[in-house]
């Protein structure tokens, strides 16, 4: 090897760990890992990258992704994980957000991909150190809220990142992640900390299939038989394509993982009836605490719309009306956690309205039970006001799922003349007809009467971004363009 030092988080990678990309047929024991790593590491250190630098990562196969990833840490620069499917202009965003000076692709290693990405190239920062960047160093920028524009980027160091892996595979176990699937993106939170570094840490085989294409979505069933795949994480949406377009496995998987937006109790019953295992876990993380903070499983709970447990590592409490923090009771959701971030890059004011004392506000509205146990009831900023009754748009989300009918909803505010915001919502049926009216009364019976929405429309899907989260600006624009509802 090149290096006799390694970085905190490729030292963490366990000696049995392997990695599979099944599209292209590769495979990677952990010793060839960390030797193309060595290898990727030298090449950038002689392009003159190292401590102190930024350098944007946008590989396409998953192999040369990770691979890049671990090579800044090397050298002792920061990576700024991104789409690689962005444009060149959302690339010369990110690159003046961020600073960065070098631009890593499919294409040549080459320091002129930062300035034809509209970036000035900063290769005389801080020298090339060829010491790995320190543990409480920055070594992680995830984008959070788009590219366009400018970009809001979260920043963890290696620390934060450990201690987000030592947690999970404490939590988790070793056995249950033997045979992992990541049919996430590798650019956010979720897929690359709670689905690839977590099995790294663990030991497990990790076979790589991010974002696999409706055709692909096909074969997901057969790949999770060949591959005998004990573990995944994924998000809800990802579990509405698989189980219309893939056949069950007879497989049965011993743990899957669902977050990063909200599960209802129908929708978590029928993940587990898929996937033959109770170990189906209801997740609640964000980028800002390195993935997972809580979660709940049907092994050890009944099924119930965003209920999330107990924390992993870390502390939930609840910020009510009154500015105070309490264990138990209702309120905006916080968090404290020894994987949290530093703070939102060149974002002071940002960072600092984040939190309250020590606790990370989430904007998520919540309540926590006398066992400590969160349930998740809605976001801050999707809340409707029906006339000074406040209704969130999840609680809406949730109870038409329970519908025999709806596959999936969302619920949006539309202007009222006498409420000031009315309850609308749109809706993707199943296959059997489904009578609009009769679900509005299927509502009023579940649900006080503030909450049931007085319009609905039928969509063919539910828009949503590369995270698997509902754009709900999107979906009342493409709702109201769909006709008046019902």
């Amino acid at each position: 090897m090149a290096e006799a030092v390694h970085s905190m988080l490729l030292s963490l990678v366990d000696p049995q760990t392997t990695l599979v990309d099944p599209r292209t047929g590769t495979e990677l024991k952990q010793k060839a890992f960390v030797e193309r790593v060595a290898e990727r590491a030298g090449s950038l250190k002689r392009l003159g990258i190292g401590n102190g630098q930024c350098v944007v990562v946008a590989r396409r196969k998953p192999l040369d992704y990770l691979g890049d990833l671990f090579a800044l840490w090397e050298a002792g620069a920061m990576a700024v994980a991104v789409n690689p499917a962005i444009t060149e202009e959302e690339r010369g965003n990110v690159m003046r957000a961020t600073g960065a000076s070098l631009l890593l692709d499919d294409g040549p290693l080459r320091i002129a991909d930062a300035a034809r990405a509209g970036a000035t190239p900063s290769s005389v920062m801080h020298g090339t150190s060829s010491w790995p960047i320190g543990p409480d160093e920055p070594a992680l920028t995830l984008m959070t809220s788009g590219t366009t524009g400018r970009p809001k980027g979260i920043v963890h160091t290696q620390r934060s990142l450990a201690a987000r892996m030592a947690l999970n595979v404490a939590n988790i176990g070793r056995a249950d992640v033997e045979r992992s699937l990541c049919v996430l993106p590798l650019h956010f939170g979720h897929g690359l900390i709670g689905n690839v570094l977590t099995v790294m840490a663990a030991g497990g085989t990790l076979v790589l299939w991010p974002q696999p294409s409706i055709e692909e979505m096909r074969d997901f069933g057969p790949l999770v038989e060949k591959r005998k795949i004990t573990f995944m994480s994924s998000t809800p949406a990802f579990w509405n394509v698989a189980m219309r377009l893939s056949p069950r496995p007879d497989h049965a998987m011993r743990r899957v993982h669902v977050g990063s937006s909200s599960l209802s109790a129908p929708h978590w019953l029928a993940i587990a009836e898929w996937t033959g295992t109770r170990r189906v876990l209801n997740m609640y993380g964000m980028t800002e605490t390195a993935n997972w903070i809580a979660g709940a499983s049907l092994d050890d709970t009944d099924a119930a719309d965003g209920l999330v447990g107990r924390p992993w590592g870390g502390a939930v409490a609840v910020l009510g009306g009154d500015g105070m923090v309490a264990g138990e009771g209702a309120g905006e959701v916080l968090v404290a956690t020894p994987s949290m971030m530093t703070g939102y890059l060149g974002m002071e004011k940002e960072t600092r309205d984040a939190f309250h004392g020590a606790w990370l506000r989430t904007g998520d509205i919540g309540r926590i039970d006398t066992a400590g146990r969160l349930t998740l009831t809605g976001r801050i900023k999707n809340e409707i006001n029906r006339g000074g009754v406040k209704v969130a748009a999840e609680e809406i989300d949730m109870l038409l799922e329970r519908h025999p009918a709806v596959v999936e909803a969302c619920a949006f505010a539309l202007p009222d003349p006498v409420a000031g915001e009315a309850v609308a919502a749109a809706i993707v049926l199943g296959p059997e007809a489904a009578d609009i009216p009769a679900i509005r009364a299927w509502c009023r019976e579940r649900c006080r009467a503030e909450a049931v929405p007085s319009r609905l429309f039928v969509l063919d899907a539910i828009p949503r971004n590369e995270r698997g989260k509902v754009v709900r600006e999107r979906v009342r624009e493409e709702a109201l363009a769909s006709g008046p509802g019902a």
